[in-house]
């Protein structure tokens, strides 16, 4: 399969304003890529667009500020962004947040809202871009899971909720899209230093000492740089890669969990205790 050439063409990048999202956009940006960057803080966002109209004075940057949980929000942004962009490429979706607490602690309007952001988000997105995929001669749309797309650990149940779903939306719509110019890859990263799990949300019925001690914990396990996470999706994204790790940590779990499907928890559970433990008090 060609490798995609993105100068004069456009990638839409969900989660722009920060994190890999920003990197990646930075990345593109030096390839002469045209970019529409979508996120929900507009300050963030715009000061990212302006750091790149600098570097490539010669791209076409453009901003969309939205909740992607809004339908008629994102209908809007898409046809933005489809009025703006004569030749969308690529979909990159870096959009997520997490949520700590047990089942015991979490609400359904907690879980619900998380299911929104991480996969609604990245679905109704993607549908309200593809028609303009479609459009492109070679198209790729990647989205981002996770290692816990991967093995579900205890304490992030939601979490782990909707990025298996993210795992599965992605693999079916590679099979529905089989043959045709769009692929479809799905990445999973293992400890990114992005702060998600910093800026994420707790249940409200953790007591917030715990919930900043599993935060904590989990957050000092990430060892990935993001420039470094966001030069390999970029290059899975333009290889078309179906399936990408980013860090050993994945590379293990992946492997843990093909030779014992069951058990892999066991192996997990030591490594992982603090930083998914929300039930013990502290002190």
């Amino acid at each position: 399969m060609p490798r995609l050439n993105v100068a004069g063409n456009t990638t839409a990048i969900t989660g722009a304003a920060a994190g890999m999202g920003a990197a990646i956009a930075h990345l593109l940006a030096q390839q002469g890529a045209n970019l529409a960057l979508i996120d929900r803080d507009a300050v963030a966002l715009e000061s990212i667009a302006a750091e790149l109209r600098s570097i490539a004075s010669h791209s076409t940057v453009t901003t969309h500020v939205v909740d992607l949980a809004d339908d008629a929000a994102v209908a809007a942004a898409c046809a933005d962004i489809i009025a703006q962009h004569t030749a969308l490429q690529t979909l990159i979706t870096c959009a997520g947040s997490s949520m700590l607490g047990s089942i015991d602690q979490l609400t359904m309007a907690e879980m619900r809202w998380l299911m929104d952001v991480n996969l609604w988000g990245t679905v109704n997105i993607t549908q309200g871009l593809l028609p303009a995929l479609r459009a492109s001669s070679q198209a790729h749309i990647t989205h981002l899971a996770s290692i816990y797309a991967l093995a579900a650990p205890g304490g992030r149940i939601p979490y782990s909720m909707s990025k298996f779903a993210v795992r599965g939306f992605s693999e079916a719509l590679r099979h529905e899209l089989a043959g045709s110019n769009v692929t479809v890859g799905a990445i999973y990263p293992a400890g990114v230093k992005t702060g998600i799990i910093l800026h994420g949300r707790y249940a409200a019925a953790l007591d917030p000492a715990i919930a900043e001690r599993a935060a904590t914990a989990q957050a000092l396990m990430y060892d990935t740089e993001p420039d470094v996470a966001a030069n390999i999706i970029l290059n899975a994204t333009l290889k078309r890669r179906a399936r990408t790790m980013i860090g050993r940590k994945a590379y293990l779990v992946d492997a843990l969990v093909r030779l014992f499907p069951v058990k892999h928890w066991s192996f997990m559970r030591g490594p992982l205790r603090a930083a998914t433990d929300t039930t013990t008090p502290i002190g």
